[in-house]
């Protein structure tokens, strides 16, 4: 039986669990586990703050970490996102009102709140106090306790990554106080990280008879600071908040690779170095005010910019030590975003709320690389068509939509529309205007027990990522990632139906079938029989399955004891440029980083595990995710990475002085990720084999040791 057929069968048994109403009595009454009955209703579920005793939190993120069935949104794409849209706004309020940050992450925010500042959380599953939900179908509201004395929060760490890496401290220290009637916030982050990969990567001519192994030895270095100040408070009737943060980083890459031939002779050897200096700096600026009693208004204003500094050196030795090439690739990315946004929330009728967003955002990326190439008769600059370059995006957003409650029926309905200008001046030169309807339904269904039905039809537009229009140089796999000026933000017909149980107060079971049509897919397109880039392929498909849920153990004799499970099962479908043929959707890129839930690949898993001993202030548990393997198809190569399953372990406590000390132990049995390429003489399919290459990594285990607390 394969991994989707007993994924499948898995979700059937869970569904039939969750919906025992037996089971979920015994599970409502086990001990410690249970929120007040008052406190659950269609549209939110609150928590006090007492609820969360049992995990002796220290900070804010520890208590919405354990919210049943939700994990904040904070990814990568989420912070890197232009604007504010649905996709960078995040899924946590504080005291009703969203961070206007975007260098300064959640998770950076929520941790330097003290637990004990909190009086209460809020699951917000539905429209109410005028909350924006912009687009997110749930959302954590932390509530704050007024008066709370000065806090400082601070926490140090130090990791260790068995295999490759030296150790790796982390410190952080922030103050919370108020100041004549201004509430202030101010800390600063350290974080200095190594880690590797260790392997071979072994070639195969079109017989696949081994014709050469590259022993590879890679190191990391990261050097990682973050100081942020906010400052919030009332002047007269007006709620005003800034907020200013530095965020630097410093990466290195240095990549040994020894060339032995088919019978393990050495041949020749290879080095890389990759360094990157990125300084972001950002001001943000929102103020909120009452218009009318039934007419709130806020206004937001946001400037970051930065400078990324980058260099790739590679340099190849012969068997007799001697150079034959040095090659030497140099720029600077500098970018910039200026943001203006205003919100206006109306309730003109009873059971009304209006809410109308505008947006307009300004982005720039003037890029530029020179690359040079020394096989012995000095430097001579080598052109990477399309790599120096400036590209502008002026985008216009807004949003007109109405919430309606009917009784147990919700219905949100709005229009709104997308205008923007990307332009684009130096090794190509090119203008384009864009323009974008994005209508949006949703129809909400609250059951009499609290469970809550949904059926939702949004259509969005990707953004693009302005880094695909210039071109960048790739020397560890000898290839030119391309630019292309000529691409156009896809758009997606997002059609779901989900359905959400809670019981006891920590039960959860939701289920959402997903089904996108998508217009002029952005993936790989071929320029010529040996070279592409980003561009829009042709309309796709995509469909399938998501699980999230948070089921008690307490009913098995394990007292104290949690099950946290999602899953996705998912297929897709779009045009080959290459072939004609139909495959799934592309990978924009191998990942070999954190293994990431949501990405284009056919499933994808995470169970967590814990169990808190209150009494003796310890928890301990365990954690599994694993994810298909991830294809990317190229003009004359298929690429594909399988990465396997990620075991964790964690114990932690509260026993000593009130500091949490917590001990982590990551990918503990040693993942091996594997990269196959399968490399053509011409277009891909349809022209002979010429090479196969297999490559395999091991990062080693990762054990980290972290001390947190307050005074």
């Amino acid at each position: 039986m394969n991994l989707n057929s007993q994924f499948t069968q898995l979700i059937i048994i869970l569904f039939g669990l969750f919906t025992n109403p037996v089971l979920a009595q015994e599970q409502a009454t086990a001990e410690g586990t249970t929120v007040p009955a008052e406190n659950l209703n269609d549209d939110l579920v609150t928590y006090p703050a007492s609820f969360f005793d049992r995990y002796n939190p220290i900070s804010a993120l520890d208590m919405v970490n354990q919210v049943p069935g939700f994990q904040v949104n904070d990814d990568e794409f989420t912070v890197d996102a232009r604007g504010f849209s649905n996709s960078s706004s995040g899924n946590v309020l504080i005291d009703d009102r969203r961070p206007s940050a975007k260098s300064d992450n959640l998770t950076a925010i929520l941790e330097r709140i003290p637990a004990h500042s909190v009086e209460k959380l809020e699951l917000i599953r539905s429209q109410v106090r005028n909350i924006d939900l912009r687009g997110q179908t749930v959302l954590v509201n932390v509530i704050l306790k007024e008066g709370t004395p000065a806090t400082i929060q601070w926490k140090v760490s130090a990791r260790k990554t068995t295999k490759v890496g030296k150790l790796e401290p982390e410190a952080s220290i922030s103050l919370a106080n108020n100041w004549n009637g201004i509430d202030y916030n101010a800390g600063i982050n350290f974080r200095s990280f190594t880690f590797g990969r260790i392997g071979n990567e072994k070639f195969f001519d079109s017989d696949r008879r081994l014709q050469e192994t590259r022993v590879e030895d890679r190191y990391n270095r990261n050097l990682y600071v973050l100081a942020n100040l906010n400052l919030a408070g009332w002047l007269g009737e007006t709620f005003m908040n800034l907020n200013g943060t530095l965020n630097y980083e410093d990466r290195v890459t240095t990549t040994n690779l020894d060339s032995f031939n088919r019978t393990s002779d050495f041949q020749r050897h290879f080095f890389f170095d990759d360094d990157a200096k990125d300084p972001v700096y950002e001001l943000g600026f929102d103020m909120e005010r009452s218009l009318l009693p039934s007419l709130t208004a806020k206004g937001i204003i946001l400037y970051v910019t930065g400078v990324e500094d980058v260099s790739f050196a590679q340099v190849n030795t012969d068997v007799n030590g001697l150079q034959t090439l040095d090659r030497l690739a140099v720029g600077d990315k500098d970018k910039e975003e200026f943001i203006t946004r205003v919100e206006f929330d109306w309730t003109p009728l009873d059971g009304h709320l209006v809410q109308a967003n505008f947006e307009r955002a300004v982005n720039t990326l003037d890029n530029t690389l020179v690359q040079t190439d020394d096989t012995g008769a000095g430097p001579i600059e080598v052109d990477v068509p399309g790599a120096n370059s400036r590209v502008r995006e002026e985008r216009w957003d807004f949003l007109v939509k109405d919430t309606w409650l009917l009784g147990s029926l919700e219905l949100d309905y709005g229009l709104g529309a997308e205008a923007s200008t990307i332009s684009q001046r130096g090794d190509s030169e090119l203008k384009r205007d864009f323009f974008f309807f994005k209508p949006q339904t949703s129809l909400t269904y609250n059951w009499e027990n609290s469970d809550q039905s949904r059926l939702s039809m949004v259509r969005e537009v990707a953004q693009l990522d302005l880094e695909d229009f210039v071109s960048a140089t790739e020397f560890l796999d000898s290839d030119i990632a391309l630019g292309n000026p000529n691409i156009k933000p896809d758009a997606t017909w997002k059609l779901e139906l989900s359905h959400e149980k809670r019981f006891g107060g920590i039960g959860v079971f939701k289920l959402t079938l997903f089904h996108y049509w998508i217009s002029d897919v952005l993936d790989l397109l071929p320029i010529t029989d040996s070279f592409e880039a980003p561009g829009n392929i042709g309309d796709g498909r995509h469909w399938g399955a998501r699980l999230e849920t948070t089921l008690p153990l307490d009913w098995t004799g394990l007292q104290g004891a949690r099950l946290d499970l999602k899953g996705r099962i998912q297929g897709s479908s779009v045009t080959d440029p290459v072939t004609g043929e139909k495959r799934p959707l592309s990978i924009d890129a191998l990942s070999l980083g954190p293994i990431l839930y949501d990405i284009q690949n056919n499933y994808g898993y995470q169970v967590d595990f814990r169990q808190d001993f209150q009494g003796q202030q310890i928890a301990w548990g365990w954690g599994v995710i694993e994810r298909g393997r991830q294809i990317q198809y190229k003009v004359n190569e298929l690429a594909r990475l399988h990465e396997g399953a990620a075991v964790s372990f964690f114990v932690e406590t509260t026993r000593w002085f009130g500091i949490k000390i917590r001990f982590d132990a990551e990918d503990i049995i040693n993942l091996k990720p594997t990269r196959h390429r399968t490399l053509y003489t011409g277009r891909r399919e349809l022209s002979p084999l010429e090479a196969l290459h297999f490559r395999n990594r091991t990062r080693g285990i990762r054990l980290a040791l972290r001390f947190s607390g307050n005074f």
